[in-house]
């Protein structure tokens, strides 16, 4: 497993997700999760001298992994601008794109990001440092009904309701700024035997909110159906159950929704066909090495 810019990122099911490209030694490829480069360094090792990778990253930290390469091109901006930034370079069609939708190790211990429960850090959460609102803002001015619908939506937390009416009470004597105020608010909220993974959900639900995570991914994906050409491949790792439901409805139907449209003999009509009906997950091996990889899902679809 590659492990690039030590500090930032371990590189999640590397080998089975580029396999998955089928690379072409000649053939135009995306990464829209650069990150610490380990995915594109691979897909670069598999490119001839006139093969090329476009690499996307809106983090501003990513940019100090980036590659010296002649065939590679790195992007600073959110993912869900393919379509238009692979107009911008005039490239027609790709061969194939990747995506590692997971954050970043990175962003986990980075203590001023306020990504995890682990450090009393300002509550922050945007992977753009350069703009949009942050999860204080979130917590603090949305209201009672706009925090309990992200909290089910994007946590799947059972008392969603009855978390938001404790936030809402709460800032009312003192504005939430800290991750650590976040957790003496809440705590009282969540089972004992539950309360590490409950407190992971109603993170991963502001961080979700704060980046607008289903959104960008579900223009990416109907990007992707657009600028891959017939055979190209589409290899993405999801994390968890809202990012793969959309993955896999993308890769089954065509749409976000799954909808299915079918012709006039019943075959299901949509531009991606499945080339693994499974989900690949990580091996015993890999698990060993980076357990933050247990919930780690890989699927690949080829253009019809």
């Amino acid at each position: 497993m590659i492990k690039t810019a030590e500090t930032y990122h371990v590189s999640v099911l590397l080998k089975e997700s580029v396999d998955g490209l089928d690379i072409q030694p000649d053939g135009v490829y995306v990464d829209t999760t650069f990150g610490g480069g380990g995915h594109s360094r691979e897909i670069l090792s598999r490119l001839g001298k006139n093969g090329h990778l476009y690499s996307f990253d809106q983090d501003a930290d990513a940019e100090k992994n980036i590659v010296d390469d002649d065939r590679f091109t790195f992007v600073r901006s959110n993912f869900r601008y393919l379509k238009q930034w692979m107009r911008f370079y005039e490239v027609e069609q790709v061969d194939g794109l990747l995506a590692d939708l997971g954050v970043s190790s990175h962003h986990f211990d980075d203590e001023s990001r306020g990504f995890s429960f682990r450090f009393d850090t300002p509550l922050d959460m945007r992977m753009n440092m350069r703009a949009g609102m942050t999860a204080a803002d979130i917590v603090n001015d949305y209201t009672e009904e706009q925090l309990a619908d992200i909290f089910y939506l994007y946590g799947e937390l059972k008392n969603a309701r009855k978390i938001a009416a404790t936030l809402v009470k709460s800032r009312q004597q003192e504005r939430i700024e800290t991750t650590g105020q976040l957790l003496r608010v809440t705590e009282h909220l969540f089972a004992r035997e539950r309360e590490k993974k409950e407190v992971t959900k109603l993170f991963q639900a502001l961080r979700i909110e704060v980046n607008h995570e289903m959104a960008a991914l579900r223009e990416m994906l109907l990007g992707a159906c657009q600028v891959l050409k017939p055979g190209g491949r589409l290899s993405i790792i999801t994390y968890h159950s809202l990012e793969d439901r959309i993955v896999k409805n993308v890769m089954k139907t065509g749409n976000a929704e799954g909808k299915m449209e079918q012709d006039f003999f019943g075959r299901i009509q949509s531009p991606l066909h499945l080339i693994n009906n499974k989900v690949v997950t990580p091996s015993e091996e890999e698990l060993q090495r980076n357990p933050r990889s247990r919930s780690a899902k890989l699927r690949i679809a080829e253009k019809v």
